[in-house]
This record gives C-alpha cells, structure tokens and sequence, in this order.
C-alpha cells in the first residue's frame, strides 16, 4: 500500500566485478523500458554512501584485476542499475562513473575509452593540481618575468585540454555524470572561453580577464573531495539561514529608516564662526555672502582632528564654543560617507553598527549632534538587536553542525565491509610490528624492560597511538634494533640502570618543574632598558637552563636507548628545545637573529609535560584541526582568492589616486596593489575592522565595485569563520577535567610533593614532640569511649532545651520542585514554615557534643532530614534549607570535645538553675527572628539599599556646587549605615554568628557595612579620607537582597571557575607571545616627534635618538616611547589585550612594522613581515583560546543544566513558571474570538475586516508607507516634500478608516485585542501630528514625526499568526529567553553601576583628549554609563586608557584648578586604569559569553525537539485549534471526508501533507455512525505516527485516552462501528463485486444475444427448407 512504501538503503550482496559490455548495455535498457512500461515500479533504492563517487571500492568486491583497471564496469551499486550509467575505477579504487548513451560517444568508443583513462588516471588529478597552483603564485606575484606570458598561455592549453578530455569522456549535456551536469565544470568551462576571447579578440578586456582569471582559484575545490564536501554542507546552511537572513535585512530596514527619522541631516551641523557686535563690518559682509559656509577653514576644530566638531541644538547635544554658532553646513564626516541622508547610507550605518566596526565614532558623531538622549537607539542596536541577530546565525550553524556530525556518527556506526577488511589487514600489520618489538625487547636487560613497557602502554592510552599505525617497513624496524638499542658492555648496562633509577626518580621531576619555572621567570624578566647586571644574571641564566635541559636528554636518551627516548613525542620536543638553545648558541655572534631568541619562549610548553589539563587541551585541538582540515583550506583558499580579486580590482587605482587619500601623496598602509598587502586587508575584513579601508575604497573606486567585493568578504568570510568557530567549540566542549589521565612524569611531580609534606610533618612533630607530651593526657581522656559512652546515653529528651538548631537534608528532585523560593534558595526560610529559634554553636550549652554519638542514639542517620536535636524554644529556625556550599560546610565541621562539658552537661540542677535565663534569651532571639523573617522588614532592607546605592550616582564633580544635596547625602550615609548595622546585630541574635558568617551573601552584608563605617571614618579624619573612595562597593548588597541577581552570580560561579585551569593554559600562551614580543619589540616603539606638528621626523632628517637629541642647536627633541609598548611582560600583556579586542591595534601594529632597532628612528614599514606576528597571535593566540574557554563554559552549562532537569540556570523557581507561561502564550492563539454580529450591515464589515484579504491589503499599505521613507532624502526639493506630506496625510486616512471599519463591526469587542489597541494609539497619534505642526509649528514637532509613527505599525509582520511563520519560529526564543535576559541584564547594570561609581571617584578631572571628550568621560554618572557601555561591547576603550596614561608634566598639568571643586590636576593613574579596564572586560566578556550560550541553547533545543520524533504541549494546543476550525459546534468529531484536509491544515510534526488518504486508511482508524470519527482517536493514531512504537510510548498513549475520557465524559457513550481501513476494505470488496456482476451480466448477455441469433439462424434455415 501506499502508506507502506519507503525509501531503503540498497545493501546488496558483495558480487565481483562485471565488464560493461554491449549485452549489458542492451540489459539495461531492457530494464529501464521495462520499468517505463510498468504501471508501478518497484520500490525506490537510495544510492549506497559507500560507493558514492569519489571513495574507494570496499574490499568486500575482492581484488581489482589488472585488466580492468580504468575499463567500463557494470555498476556494482543497485540503484545505479536501472540509470543509464556505468563505472570505472582506477588503481587506487577510486569510483568514477559515466553515462551510457545520449549525447556521447559509445562507452566502447577508442576515443571515448582513451579519454576515460586519462580522467580516471590519479596523475591527471595530481597534474592539474599542480598546475592550478603554479597559475595561483603566478597571479599572487605583481610583477612577472619575462617567460610569464608564455606560462599563462601553457596553462590555458593544459586547461582547454582538461575540457577536451571531460566532454569527450562525459559527454555534453546538463543530467548527471555529464560534463554540464557539474557547477564546477560550467566554471571552468566559462573561464577557460573567456581567456580564450580576450585573448584573441581585439577589444580590450585586460581588466575584466584579470578578474575572470582569479576564479581558477576555485579550482582547488573540487579537486578535493573534503572540501568539495564543506561547501555543499554550507551551501545547505545558507539555505537555513535564508529566514535570518530576511528577519536580519527586515529589521536593518526599519532601523535605517528610524535612524533617517532621528539623524538626516544632523551630522552636517558644524560650529560655524559668527562676527560678535564689536567685529569689524567686513566679517559681517563675509558672513552674507552664501559661499562663507562653504569655507572649511570657518569651521571649529579640535586640536589633532581632521573633521570640524559637530553641534547640535539640544541642550544635551554638542555645544560650540564661544564666537561660533551651529549650523547645518558642509559636507557629512569621514568625507561625506558616514550619514543618515538616505536609506543607503543609513543602511551601511546600521550594518556597521551591527557588526560592531568602529562604533565609538558613530556613537560621538550622533550624540554631538542630535544629543545623549539617543543613546537609547545605540543601545538598542547594540545590546538587542547585533546579539539576538549574532545568536539566530550562531544558533542555525551549531544546529546544522550537531546534524552532520549526527549523519557522520549513524553512518559509522553501521560497520561496512571496507572497515572490516581495513580491520583485519591493521591485525595482521599490528601482529608483525610486535613479533619485530618483542624481538628488540629480548635485546634489552631486564631492567630496561620497564621504561618501553611503559611507554608502549602510554602510546597505547593515548591520541598518538592512532597517528602511530600507519606502520613503518620492517626493515626500518630491523634498523632501529641494531643501531638504536645500546647493549654496548656490562659497565655500560649498570651505568644505563643507574642513569635510568636517577631520571625516573620523583625529585628529579621535581628538580625539573622548578627549573622550567625559574626558565620562565628569566624569559619573564627581560625588560627594556636592562642594567648590564640584569642582562649578564640572564645570559648567566639562559646558559645554566641549556645545560640542565642538555643534560636531562643526554641522561634520558643513555637510560632510555635512543629508541624508547624518541618513542614519546614530549622527549622529542624536549630534544627540540636542546638544539634551538644549543644552535642559538653557537650563532650568538652573528648580528639580527631576535626571532631565533624569541623562541625561546618555546620552552613554556615544556610545563605541558606535567598539566594533565595542557595535555588533553592540546590532544583535543590535535584531533580537531586534524578532521577540520578541508574546513581550514576552504577558508585559506577563499581569503586568497579574496586576495586576488581585491588586488586585481582595486591595485592599480590604489596608484593612481594615491594623492586622493594622503596630501603627500604616500600610499596609505592598507592598500591592495600587492599580494602581501592585500591578504592583510582581507584579514583585517575579517577580524570586523572594514569600514575604514571602505572609505579609502570608495575614494579610488567606483561604490558599485567596492560594497559587493567587502559584502562577499564579510558575509562569506564570517559563515567559514563561524562555522569553523562552532565546530572547534563541539570539540572542546567534551572536556572533562575529571578525566584527565596524568602521565608518569605528573605522578612523580604528585609523589614528589607528598614525600615533602610527609618529611616536613615528621620534622615538626619531632619538634613539637615535648609539647605535644603535655596535654597528652586530656586528650586520652577526650577520646576516651567510656566518655563518650555516658554523653550518648543521654536521650533527646533531655538534651532538648540546649542543643543546636536542625538543618534540613537535601531534598530529592521532587522535593525541590515543591519547595517555595525562598526555601530553596535562601539560607533563611519563611516564617510560616517554621517557629523555633535558631541557636547558633558557639551559644549552645551542648556546642561540644558529638553529633555521631546523638545521631547513632536518636536514628539521625536514617531519617530523611538532617536533624540536630531539636530545641524547646518556640521560635527556633527548623527546616532551614541550605545552599550547597553551606550544607557542605555544616556537613564537615565537627565540634570539639572537652571534658568540662561533659561534667557539666552530666548534672541536671545545672540545669534547672539556668533555664529561666534561657527562657529571656530565647524569648529576646525569637523577637528578633520574627522581626528580620517579616516581610515588610525584608522590603524596608531593599529599599534601603537600592537608596544607598543610588545615591552614589549623586557624588558627581558638581556635588560640590549643589550643597543642599551634599548635605543631605552625608546625613542620608549616617542614617543607611545605622539601618544596616542594625539589621546586621538583628540577624546575629536571630541566626547566630556560626549560622550568619557561614551565609555568603551574609558575609557580603556584613563586608559592605564595614565599608560604610569606614566610609564614615573616613570622612571625620582628613588623614583617612582615602577611606571613603571605597564606598562604591555598597552597591554590592543589592546582589543579596534580589533573587534574581544571585541566581545569575551562582550560575556564573558554576560555569566559570571549573574552567579556571583552561584559563591558566590560555594566560601561559598568552605569557609566550608577551615574552616573544618583547624579544621582538623591546625599546624599539621610540620615536623622536616633531613638537609642531606632532608628526614623526622621516629618516633622512632624524636616524637615532642621538640625533634626535641634538637636531636644532642642541636644542633636544622629544623622543618619546609609544603608550603601548613591548618594553616589557605587562606592557605586553596590555598590548596583546589590545589586540584581541580589535581596539587601538592598528597602531600597535603600525609602530612594529616601522620599527627598525633599539633607538634608531622608525621607517614606513621597514620591518613589514612583523605583520606576522599578530596574524599569528591572533589565530593561535586569540582564536583557538577562545574556542578552548568557550568550549569549557558550555560543557559546564550542560552539565548544571542536565542536574537541574533540563531548566535554565539563569532563573529563579517563579520565572521558571514565567517561563512556562510565555511558551503557552506564544503557541497558543491569544486573540479573543469576536461574534458575529447580527445587523446585516454590520456583518458585511465583520465579513470584509476579518477576510484574508483585507490583512494582506494592510500588510501591503504598511510596506508602502516603509517605501515613501526610503525614497526620502537630505536636502531634496520642495515639491518632495509636499508630495510626502500629502502621502502621509493619504496613508493617516487610510488607517483611520480601517480603525472605523473595525470598530463598527467589533464594538467594544475592538480595546480585547492589544493589536487593536496599538492601531488605535497609531492613528490618534498621527492625527495629532499633522494638526499639531499647523498649531505650534514644524520648529518644535518634527515633520518625520508622523512617518515614525506610521512606520510603527510595521511591527505587525511579526504578529503571530499574521506575519511569515519563519519570523515567529525565530523570535521564539528571544521570547523564551526573556526571563533569563532580563536577570542577566541586571547583573550587567550593577556591574557597570559599581564601576561607573569608582571611574567617576579616579578619573572624572582627567585631561580630555583621545577617547575621553565631552561625551565619553567619568564627570558624571551618566557619562560614565556611557563610557561603560563602549567597553561592553569592546569598543573605544583604549582611547580611555590613552587617556588615563597621561600622568606626566609633559602630558598633563597636576596643579590644574578644576572650577567649582576643591581636587586640582588633570593627570590619570595608569596602574588604576589599567587594573579598572582589563577587570571590566574579563567580568563582561564572562556575562556575555554565558548569555550567548543561554539563547543559542535555547534555540538549538527548540530546533531539536522539532527535530526529533517528539510531541509537547504545544503540539497538541495546535492540533486542538485546528479541530476546532473543522469542528465549530463542539462535537468531538468531523466527517471521515475531511480528514484529508484536517490533516493537511495541521502543522509539523503532526502534518501530513497531499495525497494523504492512503496513509489515513492504513492507519485503521474507529468509525461512528454517520462514518465519523473522534478527535481523540485521529490525535492517538497521529502521535503514535510521529513517535513511533514503544512500551512507553503505549503507555503514554493510555494515559492520554484516560484523561481525555474523564474530562470528557461524552467520549463514553460512543462506540464504534467500523474503522477507515474496513471501510476501505469494504469499498473495495464492493468494487470488486460489482465489476465480476457487471462482468457476468455482460457474459450473460452475450451468451443471450447469441443464443437468439442462433434460433433465428435456425427459424430461417427451417423456413427455407419448408419454402423449397
């Protein structure tokens, strides 16, 4: 039947090979004409993976004889049998395969024969590769040699003859296996034609044949099958993708056209100089003439700048200094290419701003210009919209990696007969390589056994025993046993064994790790200038560590033979390490080797050896380039490719309009006209730094050129990189420290250790051993069991007035889930659940009772809580729930023993004496435990804080003019302290001091009082007042009054610090780099600085510092050091953060490439390849530490989310419920159903409003209004403008018509539906801004005003239901994710609040320049808000810190007077700011990192539940909708007829698209009278469909049906007659019937008519015998 028929694998049985011959030729189209005439085929074979084109032939099809070795075969594969198509293999298996007939030669063709042997032959592939690599370093070279043109004429030919060959072999046609029927051969195919006509045509055509000429470099990809294979996997990506890719352009329009409404034309206000009343009247008469504005030379300019500054008519906008006023003149900044005067530059804007490049100027242009308030936009687009747009891409990749990798795992777990062959054959070669091993080991002394024992088992254990199969020759084997197995003479065996016992000794190890930490320590140490007492200790240094390495691999190659020494691959890194410090050595003298010293850095990695973690991470990168190999050349081969196209686009304009980008008419440093130069830029591209070297672009060539060649870069730069991003974090995300095997030298570096704290603890309790001797008595006592005999005899009822308050155990998994918030998160619970107080340890009169003992007597061990005997105070804290960290804590403490308490606690008048005094004190604690539970207290507490915390953000440098609130502010910090130690000594009598100081956020309360009462001290002593700068951290104590934020922090503590030790291995590769760089760099960043211009002297005026020193007159010229330098390790750090973080590396950059020497003047890229260095860093540097950190955090997030259930981390108990009920609301419909109603008139509307078509005509009238904003432009003429306000006025008619439409056919019913509601506010809002400009003027109200508020209702194509169901499957996880984003985003505010509050303490007077100005600086909270939310997203920061490094007199004045405040100087602290930013940028990088990993899980689970044969509640709401649009009345059932269309209408996975009536027979589903049938039976067969067969699933399905017949008792009564696949039965027996009736009725009417005919026959036979 139809609902039977599936697809299958062809698994045929393993047959040899058949010759393709002219019987099998005519065989075959036998088959296929009789598969043609049949009336239904046989069922359809899938294509065999394994003998696809391209692999090899298993060895189950035996031996390939000799003779048919590139000879047509019969096809081994089934499904290829009945294709018109055989095989043909050449000597390495490799399967090719070619069709048959039509449109080719014969395949028994001489020709065509000859020309498959070329095709098939391995060298062919191998020669055009070459070729193809010869023509790319020909293309990548600007000059050619003289031979040049005949090599490219060479290899056009070898190229036309590879297109012979195919189309001869292939045959010409578009199906498969035919030439045309490959994309690859219509490229070379076009290209090679185009070479061809530009060549021998007389028009020109040089420039486009050398960019046609570039596409060869593509060629590269289908020569390999690996890469081949990648780009149809992105290929299938981008098709993924293709929803993004429409909601990213969508929203980037609506952004662009909101940014036209704010900012066109802003950016041309520019401070213009105006005449004053005592000027004289020429400037006035200048002034009137209209080309004064014009003048560049009337504008304002900041000193350095190159653009004038830009104004705004704000009051929060930029204002102009005194004698210039703003107005809009001039052209836009960056040479008129950063604006908002119409859609196209809008849209770049927005591009650049959601790709991050260069933000910090455009957010300083806008705000100058149109004001702070705007900020809100940047914020928008930077925090919601970049990251949200950033996770859907990241999220679609990592679920389309997770499917391939998901194929790869099923098709290797079914084992193939190849593997099975290789299996065998790696046996038997494995089996030989160990008789030849145990042969060499028989060599050996049995003492030497044990070291290449362990090194076999090590090379078995590990990664590199997979590399180590592909065996070498036996006789290199036989050569290894005679010459590196040293069995030399007796003394030299027993020096061997004795050299062997010292290496293998733990201490040696030890001796080792130390000398590799001072090495590092040494290398630490350079620094620029050195003393030559520092530099002689160092060489001193570097001499010992050569010797002592040296000497360790001459030692272990004689213990271990040379063979067992070089069978582990850290001995041969080692040797490595010999030879550099050796060869370094002997070539001290010869001048210009620093990359030969900086290797030197090489030896870090020898700390590997002993890093369990270093190991596994450097295993698993191994294993992750080895088999993302084909990814890494496809994304090498596309930047060259890039490369060469940009250079044969833009090389030559570069020169000719290099007078255009620089007055000197110098080449800017990133241009295209060489190779070098170009693949730079392209990297540069790519690292998100692009729209600088767009300008220069746009000035030398055509934008039509420039924006499609930087778009084909970025976007398919960044899918390669991304996906390459995604596939290195899959692999490092399987880390698990907890399996990290140590090898044998880490063990004896442990041993080593132990054996050290065994000695040391044996000499001190040698010391120690004449006190020890005292007390010795008391505590044979203490332990003495006939003691602890009579405590434990003691019941719990007598005990029960002096004993510990009980903690509970933790709860099982369904515990928790009923347990309230407060219970499960916090250390204290609700006073409803509990009325005892808590008495705390240190208070008991039992603090020295052994809890063993009363837990043995009382059944603690067994009970289901942790109970300590329980208390006969009313108001003891029971039931307390614990957080992990504290019940860990009360888990291990164990009270102390004495012996008084023993005496005391054994007499009860003791008692009795004090138990009225305990009564008071219990009384007084059970007061203060009501008071700190109740919850307006708890509120009062919050309050209080979020007021203390925020009136730090009125400490401002105007808080010394606004005296009534600095008053009020030191009265407010009197009060707020009070309040908290108030509350501090409540909880301690509530809680107790154990109870309280075993609470980390307790502890936090109480850190952040002691800042308040130092604040306080601080403030009442002069001498202390550095004390009250520390009173930002109070902001700290909102982060134990919310739920929310401590969620996040837990989360984060969870996810980060288990990969604290990743961090260290990525600091040590950072600490390698820092060290090369300075060996590189150190004191070479110097240059002498002309102080008029403040550019630097060109070599033929200044060579060194000499000369820079005595230039004029011996009058010495600054020679200064760059900000950020190599000097030495810190300054490199610094630098190399810089660098990560893309801001202010350029310069960085720059000043290494003209570095030429220590003080020798720097020259224009005189050192270029230096360039390396950071392209280097940051692929291995940046890159792959980024993957590895990245990697760890995830897998940690899985693992606390898979404890957890499954649920987010990042929310608390209640917002998981939030989180449930926003799934419900986004699958559900919401919108209320409206009646019909019942007036004619009024149902016709209703009918019209409600019609489909009406929604696409709004829909359509939407985009319009979006298109007349785009058409829009900066200075357009007066009639535009008229034409756009009658347009609006047009559309403003329009939806209020719809809004009176709508409210004539729904009433009241309209304000149900937030819709409705929102279309209303549209339209009474543009109604007031058209009649409110005629009122007030166009001066106050903007024109683009009403336009914004039309463009709003564009907002409707993301309406559920309305809208394309793409948008709505991607804006459900943003959805989802809300709860989680919003407890985030409060931790990032409180974070960059506490920050904010210490900037505006250390840098708010800091000297204005570079990144700090009037809009980014630390004057004012709000300033600072803004200055933090640049570093957030990595942007600008280094010119802050630029900033900040101006603690010189040369830089800055420290005796400056500030007006209005009493603090002088305008110098920063380069230490605090440095501290200050990198400690912001770790603690951001960490919270965005983990909210990008929370939404992109998010999505991937949505996307892989609808993946996987699953069903969740919003599956069965959406079939229930869909019932009741097929069921209107209610009644549980539809007609058998509409099924079909019932089970089209239903969405995936339920979904069952068209023809569906024989799967809805087969699924033999009941049938009521009337042939109708129940909705419950249609949900049970469909679900049984999706999820298949299973006890479980069984299970399930009962449960279903028992549910749905309680809540629907009807379901009862209703018994079913007959099912569909009956009745499909019986309609067709019946068809059956009827045809043999019809048919017999037929035979019976024959047979009659022939009968009569016959009796007539004989009546007239019988006549005419009568007549004659």
């Amino acid at each position: 039947m139809v609902a039977s028929a599936k697809l299958k694998m062809a698994s045929p049985e393993p047959k040899g090979l058949v010759a393709f011959t002219k019987e099998s030729l005519e065989l075959m189209e036998q088959r296929i004409a009789k598969k043609h005439n049949e009336e239904h085929g046989e069922e359809d074979l899938k294509p065999n993976p394994d003998l696809e084109v391209g692999k090899e032939l298993p060895f189950v099809y035996g031996n390939l004889p000799r003779g048919m070795v590139s000879e047509p075969l019969e096809d081994v594969d089934p499904y290829y049998q009945n294709q018109n198509t055989f095989m043909v293999l050449n000597k390495k298996r490799t399967i090719f395969r070619f069709n048959a007939t039509w449109c080719t030669l014969s395949p028994f063709n001489l020709i065509r024969r000859t020309a498959v042997k070329i095709l098939v032959h391995p060298f062919f592939r191998l020669f055009i590769l070459i070729s193809v690599l010869i023509d790319c370093v020909f293309m990548s070279m600007t000059n050619l040699p003289k031979w040049g043109p005949e090599l490219q004429i060479t290899l056009l030919a070898i190229y036309t003859f590879e297109i012979l060959v195919k189309l001869v072999a292939r045959g010409i046609w578009t199906g498969s296996y035919y030439f045309f029927g490959d994309p690859w051969n219509w490229l070379d195919f076009s290209v090679t034609l185009f070479e061809h006509i530009t060549i021998y045509s007389p028009l020109n055509f040089i420039l486009i044949f050398r960019i046609a000429r570039s596409l060869r470099i593509l060629k590269i990809i289908p020569l390999n099958q690996g890469v081949k294979s990648y780009v149809g996997t992105l290929l299938q990506c981008v098709k993924k993708l293709t929803g993004v890719i429409i909601l990213t352009l969508f929203f980037l329009s609506v952004f662009s056209l909101i940014g036209m409404g704010l900012f066109m034309g802003n950016l041309k206000h520019k401070c213009l100089r105006w005449p004053q009343e005592n000027e004289t009247e020429t400037l006035h008469n200048r002034t009137r003439n209209p080309g004064y504005i014009r003048e560049t030379e009337n504008f304002y300019y900041l000193e350095g700048e190159r653009y004038a500054l830009l104004c705004g008519n704000r009051t929060d906008a930029g204002q102009c200094p005194e004698g210039y006023v703003c107005v809009k003149a001039g052209i836009n900044p960056d040479n008129g290419y950063t604006n908002f005067d119409n859609f196209g530059w809008a849209l770049l804007a927005l591009f650049r701003l959601m790709t991050q490049d260069f933000p910090e100027a455009l957010y300083h242009q806008v705000l100058y210009a149109s004001g702070k308030v705007y900020m809100i936009f940047f914020i928008v687009i930077s925090f919601w919209f970049a990251f949200y747009m950033a996770s859907l891409f990241l999220g679609i990749l990592a679920m389309s990696y997770e499917e391939e990798k998901q194929t790869a795992t099923e098709k290797a777990k079914k084992m193939d007969p190849k593997f099975q062959h290789t299996l065998l054959q790696e046996e038997n070669e494995a089996a030989e390589t160990k008789t030849t091993q145990i042969e060499m080991k028989k060599r050996l002394p049995v003492s030497t056994l044990a070291p290449l024992d362990v090194l076999d088992a090590a090379a078995v254990s590990h990664e590199e025993h997979k590399n180590s199969q592909k065996r070498c020759p036996l006789c290199w084997y036989k050569f290894a046993k005679i010459f590196l197995i040293w069995n030399c003479s007796p003394c030299w065996v027993k020096l061997k064994e004795f050299l062997h016992v010292i290496m293998m000794h733990p201490f040696t190890d030890l001796f080792l790790t130390m000398c590799i930490i001072l090495n590092i320590y040494f290398l630490a140490m350079e620094y620029y200038p050195m003393s030559e007492e520092i530099f002689s200790v160092l060489s001193v240094g570097n001499l010992v560590f050569i010797g002592i390495f040296t000497t360790e691999m001459i030692f272990k190659i004689i213990a271990m033979h040379p063979y067992g020494y070089f069978q582990v691959g850290w001995n041969i890194y080692d040797s490595l390490i010999v030879l550099h410090g050796l060869a370094e050595l002997f070539l001290a003298s010869v001048h210009g080797l620093a990359v030969l010293q900086s290797l030197r850095v090489l030896r870090i990695f020898k700390l590997g050896k002993y890093w369990p973690t270093f190991k596994i991470l450097l295993l698993t990168l191994t294993k992750s380039l080895v088999a993302l190999k084909d990814l890494i050349l496809l994304l090498f081969t596309f930047m060259f490719f890039s490369a060469i196209v940009g250079m044969r686009l833009f090389g030559l304009r570069y020169q000719e309009y290099a007078c255009k980008l620089d007055k000197d008419c110098q080449l800017p440093r990133w241009h295209m006209i060489n190779f070098f130069h170009s693949y730079l830029n392209v990297f540069r591209i790519l690292c998100g730094e692009w729209i600088e070297t767009l300008w220069d672009c746009f000035d030398i060539a055509s934008r039509f050129s420039c924006i499609p060649f930087y778009m084909m870069v970025i976007l398919i730069g960044n899918l390669l990189i991304l996906y390459l991003f995604l596939a290195l974090v899959s692999f490092f995300s399987s880390y698990n420290a907890a399996t990290a095997e140590e090898n044998d030298e880490a063990k004896n570096l442990w041993r080593a250790l132990a054996r050290i704290k065994k000695g040391v603890s044996y000499v001190l309790s040698k010391i120690l051993c004449k006190r020890l001797d005292g007390p010795k008595d008391t505590m044979d006592h203490e332990n003495n069991p006939r003691a602890k005999e009579n405590i434990s005899d003691h019941t719990l009822s007598e005990l029960s007035n002096t004993q510990d308050f009980k903690v509970k155990e933790r709860s099982t998994s369904t515990d928790k889930n009923t347990m309230t918030e407060n219970e499960s998160q916090s250390l204290i619970p609700s006073p409803s659940v509990s009325e005892t107080v808590p008495i705390a340890s240190g208070e008991s009169d039992i603090e020295n009772l052994d809890n063993k003992e009363i837990q043995s007597k009382s059944g603690y061990g067994s009970s289901k809580e942790k109970v300590k005997p329980s208390s006969s105070s009313e108001c003891s804290t029971v039931d307390i729930a614990l957080s992990e960290e504290e019940e860990m804590i009360y888990e291990h403490e164990k009270p102390k023993h004495h012996k008084n308490s023993y005496e005391r606690r054994s007499s009860p008048g003791q008692i009795s004496r004090d138990s009225k005094r305990g009564k008071i004190w219990r009384n007084i604690r059970k007061t203060c435990c009501k008071i700190v539970e109740n919850s307006f207290f708890k509120c009062f507490i919050g309050l209080v804080t979020l007021l203390s915390t925020g009136a730090l953000a009125f400490e401002d440098i105007y808080i010394d003019q606004r005296k009534t609130i600095k008053i009020l502010l030191e009265y407010a910090d009197m009060i707020f302290t009070y309040i908290f130690i108030l509350e501090m000594l409540l909880k301690w009598m509530a809680y107790g001091l154990k109870a309280y100081f075993t609470n980390g956020w307790y502890r936090l309360d109480f850190m952040v009082v002691i800042v308040f009462c130092l604040n306080l001290i601080g403030k009442s002593r002069e001498e202390l007042k550095l004390l009250a700068s520390i009173k930002f951290l109070r902001a700290l104590r909102v982060l134990s009054q919310f739920e929310r934020m401590k969620v996040v922090v837990r989360a984060l503590i969870k996810t980060t610090l288990p990969a604290l030790n990743v961090f260290l291995v990525c600091l040590m590769i950072w600490l390698a780099f820092s060290i090369m760089g300075v060996c590189l760099f150190a004191g070479k960043f110097y240059q002498c600085i002309d102080p008029t211009s403040g550019e630097r002297f060109p070599t033929y005026e200044v060579r060194n510092k000499n000369h820079c020193e005595s230039l004029i007159l011996n009058e010495s010229m600054p020679w200064e050091n760059a900000k950020l330098n190599f000097d030495n390790v810190g300054n490199g750090f610094l630098s190399l953060l810089q660098v990560a973080t893309f801001n202010g590396w350029i310069s960085i950059m720059n000043s290494a490439v003209d570095s030429t020497g220590v003080d020798m003047q720097p020259e224009f890229e005189k050192n270029i390849y230096m360039y390396c260095y950071f392209l280097v860093f940051i692929v291995i540097g940046l890159f792959l530490p980024l993957t590895m950190l990245i990697g760890v955090i995830l897998a940690n997030f899985n693992k606390h989310k898979i404890k957890q259930g499954g649920s987010n981390i990042f929310i608390t108990e209640k917002q998981k419920k939030q989180y449930c009920a926003l799934k419900k609301l986004m699958c559900e419909n919401s919108q209320k159903i409206i009646p019909r109603p019942g007036n004619k008139f009024q149902r016709f509307i209703f009918d019209l409003v409600t019609s489909q078509v009406f929604n696409i005509v709004i829909m359509v009238l939407i985009c319009l209004q979006a298109i007349t904003i785009m058409i829009e432009s900066d200075g357009q003429s007066s009639q535009m403008d008229t034409a756009l306000i009658w347009i609006n006025l047009v559309f403003v008619m329009l939806y209020t018509g719809e809004c009176v439409l709508k409210l004539i056919a729904f009433h009241c019913d309209y304000f149900t539906s937030g819709w409705n509601i929102f279309d209303f506010m549209v339209v009474v809002l543009s109604i007031t801004g058209l009649l409110l400009p005629l009122m007030v003027g166009y001066y106050f109200v903007s024109p683009s005003l009403v336009q914004l508020i039309l463009l709003s209702r564009i907002i409707h194509v993301l309406r559920p239901g309305k809208g394309p169901k793409v948008f709505h499957d991607l804006l459900l996880p943003l959805v989802l994710f809300l709860p989680a984003l919003l407890n985030i985003s409060l931790l990032i505010f409180l974070v960059m609040f506490v920050y904010a509050i210490f900037g505006m303490y250390n840098f708010a007077y800091v000297k204005k320049e570079a990144g700090i100005n009037d809009v980014s600086n630390f004057e004012t909270f709000g300033s600072s808000m803004l200055c933090l939310f640049q570093v957030t997203i990595f942007a600008g920061w280094d010119g802050m810190l630029d900033a900040i490094f101006n603690s010189k007199w040369s830089d800055c004045d420290p005796d400056k007077i500030n007006p209005g405040t009493q603090v002088r100087g305008d110098c920063g602290n380069p230490i605090v700011g440095i501290i200050y930013f990198v400690s912001y940028i770790l603690i951001s990088w960490l919270i965005i990192v983990n909210m990008y990993i929370v939404l992109v899980m998010e999505f991937v689970n949505i996307a892989s539940k609808k993946r996987a044969k699953t069903l969740s509640e919003y599956d069965f709401r959406k079939y229930f909708q869909v019932w009741k649009r097929f069921d209107p009345d209610g009644t549980q059932y539809i007609d058998s007829s509409k099924l079909s269309d019932f089970a089209a209408a239903l969405d995936p996975p339920l979904y069952m698209a068209k023809p569906n009536k024989g799967q809805l027979v087969a699924m033999d589903l009941p049938m009521a009278v009337g042939d109708r049938i129940h909705c419950l039976d249609i949900l049970l067969a469909f679900t049984k469909r999706v999820v298949g067969k299973d006890v479980r699933i069984e299970k399930l399905l009962s449960e279903m049906e028992s549910g749905f017949v309680l809540a629907n008792p009807f379901k009862i009564t209703y018994e079913p007659i007959t099912t569909t696949l009956k009745r499909k039965q019986e309609a067709v027996s019946a068809t059956i019937i009827q045809r043999a009736y019809k048919s017999y009725r037929l035979r019976q009417s024959d047979k009659n008519t022939s009968d009569i005919h016959m009796i007539d026959d004989d009546r007239e036979v019988q006549a005419t015998k009568e007549d004659a």
